[in-house]
């Protein structure tokens, strides 16, 4: 019998609506966990709740601006209300920032960038934290990149932003390790979600010149980002902290 890795857990999610998030939240929910869907797109982020409860787990879905430290505790806390506390964060949440060198990006994109990739992160863990901590531990993920290691062109703020998840993680790792609450960041490569669709004109097209740059030669898929987050929320991990978990399908290993 399959034994369900994170039952009587409780998780909030942000960046839940879509993509990588999604598959999170469906993933979290079939390993037992309640979990919280927090997303500005919040027409989504509820049918995807639904469809969680439909299936037979426990989810609520919750309107969240990560940029906003007031909104992002708000809903923090309306998931503590919901679920009677909070064991696993994971801040997904990122914006799609445009193809340019720093001399073309205009400070407003920058600031948005970091507003939501890397404060928007600081945000939830802010707020998360001490309701993890009063549950005795438990786990936060942030979701990076392979951007975070290594850089590609036009895309300067957005690897700015992931490598710095990688050195948050690693300082919140060793301030709440007494706290038992282990950091871990996830770094997934090129993955076949629709946001692929605002640099290529399909998923074809995708595949073909994205997924090349892969050692397996193709894109990842968004429930292959889940089961590594499931890893890192479970006891699987339990002596795991301060560290990346890179799926990136040979990206970084031309």
């Amino acid at each position: 019998m399959n034994q369900q890795r994170l039952k009587g857990r409780s998780a909030f999610i942000t960046g839940a609506a879509n993509g990588i998030g999604r598959a999170m939240a469906k993933a979290f929910a079939a390993e037992g966990a309640a979990v919280a869907l927090a997303d500005i797109q919040i027409d989504t982020a509820e049918r995807i709740a639904g469809d969680i409860r439909a299936a037979g787990g426990r989810a609520l879905a919750v309107a969240c601006d990560v940029s906003d430290s007031a909104a992002t505790k708000a809903a923090v806390e309306a998931t503590v209300a919901a679920h009677g506390k909070l064991d696993i964060l994971c801040a997904n949440a990122a914006v799609l920032s445009p193809f340019a060198t720093i001399e073309q990006l205009s400070e407003a994109d920058w600031n948005k960038a970091i507003a939501v990739n890397l404060t928007g992160a600081f945000h939830a863990c802010k707020h998360a934290i001490p309701h993890i901590r009063k549950a005795g531990g438990g786990a936060i993920i942030l979701t990076a990149s392979q951007m975070g290691r290594v850089a590609n062109a036009n895309q300067a703020v957005y690897c700015t932003t992931k490598g710095a998840l990688l050195q948050l993680a690693k300082g919140l790792a060793i301030d709440h390790a007494d706290d038992k609450i282990r950091v871990n960041t996830l770094s997934p490569g090129g993955i076949a979600t629709d946001r692929m669709l605002h640099r290529f004109a399909d998923m074809q097209t995708a595949q073909r010149v994205w997924g090349a740059k892969h050692v397996l030669g193709r894109l990842g898929e968004p429930e292959e980002m889940a089961k590594g987050a499931v890893f890192l929320a479970s006891d699987e991990s339990s002596f795991m902290t301060g560290a990346d978990l890179l799926l990136d399908g040979g990206y970084t290993a031309w």
